[in-house]
């Protein structure tokens, strides 16, 4: 499973949105609460629930409850109206079902090359060229992903910044067994920001993460075991609509945007 990337699933799952650029799915049944705290605003909660193959966000909007059902291989997210009982189908990038390493598997516009395998920090990585496209201009990076956890734990980006990430120490967090792992960007001028992630090796993605600035995103009450398949389908009484016609879309997406931390580029290459 692809994972330079594999933190940011809590991207996908705490705003209940999923960017398919960069999210992925982890091949283990459960549910959990999913919290976004943000300074100075009160924290948000969303119900997840991740299937076989698919992920469900439940999520209290100004609209009602809002229900998103993402097939991150089908290409597509169901989104259900509660209030209104309506839904509609989202057409999203289609993710690969092959448990490819290669980043470019989830990156649109991007050329990847991987150039070899090295030893970092006495970790078997793989060494990986990306080239994006970035505002009509190719920009290159390169990152060493570690072979076992698919976790970038060096990377080289185009402004002369580089980002490690080096394995502080097992913890318990949430009831969960957890490595605790630091990533820490070191920049041009001198200066350094870290932020932290707590990797969970049963499930395979890091079900939390502190990043610069206060920002928490971290996964609750985790019950590891198989979903219901109900709870991914459209109830009968449901009426498809048009994108222009359900109520829910603008405010939802303002909300979206209300929660989301602030986004540094260099994120997308963990």
């Amino acid at each position: 499973m692809l994972m330079i990337f594999k933190s940011l699933i809590l991207s996908m799952m705490l705003i209940a949105v999923v960017n398919t650029s960069y999210a992925s799915i982890t091949d283990k049944e459960f549910s959990a609460d999913a919290v976004v705290s943000i300074p100075g605003q009160p924290s948000t909660t969303s119900k997840l629930f991740v299937g076989k193959d698919v992920v469900r966000t439940e999520i209290q909007t100004s609209d009602g409850l809002i229900i998103d059902i993402t097939f991150p291989y089908q290409g597509k997210i169901i989104k259900l109206n509660t209030k209104h009982q309506q839904y509609i189908e989202i057409p999203v990038q289609k993710q690969s079902k092959k448990q490819d390493s290669n980043p470019c598997s989830r990156i649109q516009e991007a050329n990847c090359t991987l150039l070899g395998k090295e030893i970092v920090d006495g970790r078997q990585t793989q060494k990986w060229q990306v080239v994006a496209s970035q505002s009509g201009k190719n920009v290159r990076t390169l990152h060493w992903v570690d072979a076992k956890r698919q976790l970038a734990v060096r990377e080289f980006f185009n402004d002369g910044s580089m980002a490690e990430m080096k394995l502080e120490k097992n913890e318990v967090i949430n009831g969960r067994k957890t490595e605790r792992w630091v990533r820490t960007i070191s920049r041009p001028d001198g200066s350094t920001v870290s932020s932290y992630q707590w990797y969970d090796p049963q499930l395979e993605i890091s079900i939390k993460e502190e990043l610069p600035g206060g920002y928490v995103r971290e996964l609750k009450n985790i019950k590891v075991g198989a979903q219901k398949k109900t709870i991914f389908t459209v109830p009968d009484n449901y009426k498809m609509m048009r994108p222009e016609q359900l109520p829910s879309n603008r405010s939802l997406n303002r909300q979206n945007t209300h929660n989301r931390p602030p986004i540094n580029p260099q994120h997308n290459y963990r």
